[in-house]
């Protein structure tokens, strides 16, 4: 049986500030950097034997804390086809904002949507349609043969991975919500098929931020 665990990234300098974030390229604040050492003490009992990472600086500098964690060095692929959703035109704009000037529902809509377009930018299926057959090619045959695997990414990217191994629907995955910091432990039998799930590090204020 394999591991697969997804972490996504800590507090960065916009979600401080309730900026979208997308493709910009803010570091973790100093609560990230705590976020990311607790999520490496919530998997010092798994043996690594790959990394896969997101290209920006906040899942770069996350999956380094944890290894520094854990005391392991763990083999590293960076990869854009697991990077956050491209927030396009809502870049560096302050969320709480833009719901006051949408609604609630839009809102929600906007950001947790499945197939809602963004000037600019993606959508979720976007994300999806890039990442997952990065997924199936890259992490899939690693697991199958019982390998140990971390992906550290961005919210949005993280939610893809759990839609696609849970088989959540498209209107179901609205309503998914994952905390700066938390850590999905998935155990995988040689079919892939998920024997176990734990989410360790939850963070209370998941969706809120």
């Amino acid at each position: 049986m394999a591991k697969l665990v997804l972490v996504r990234h800590g507090t960065s300098e916009y979600n401080e500030k309730g900026l979208w974030t997308g493709w910009a390229d803010p570091d973790l604040n100093q609560q990230g950097i705590e976020e990311a050492k607790n999520a490496g003490k919530q998997i010092k009992d798994i043996k690594f034997d790959q990394a896969f990472v997101s290209d920006l600086i906040r899942a770069k500098h996350t999956l380094e804390i944890i290894e520094q964690t854990i005391n392991q060095q763990i083999p590293i692929t960076i990869s854009r086809a697991i990077n956050e959703r491209n927030y396009g035109d809502f870049t560096g704009k302050n969320k709480w904002e833009i719901e006051k000037e949408v609604g609630e529902e839009k809102f929600h809509e906007i950001r947790r949507g499945w197939n809602v377009p963004i000037p600019k930018g993606e959508t979720l299926k976007d994300v999806y349609d890039r990442e997952i057959p990065y997924y199936k090619s890259n992490i899939e045959p690693l697991l199958k043969e019982d390998k140990n695997v971390i992906m550290v990414s961005s919210g949005n990217a993280i939610r893809c991975i759990v839609k696609y191994l849970e088989n959540i629907s498209d209107s179901d995955i609205s309503n998914l919500e994952i905390g700066l910091g938390e850590v999905y432990v998935y155990t995988l039998d040689q079919n892939l098929k998920i024997i176990s799930k734990e989410i360790r590090n939850e963070n209370k204020m998941r969706g809120k931020i």
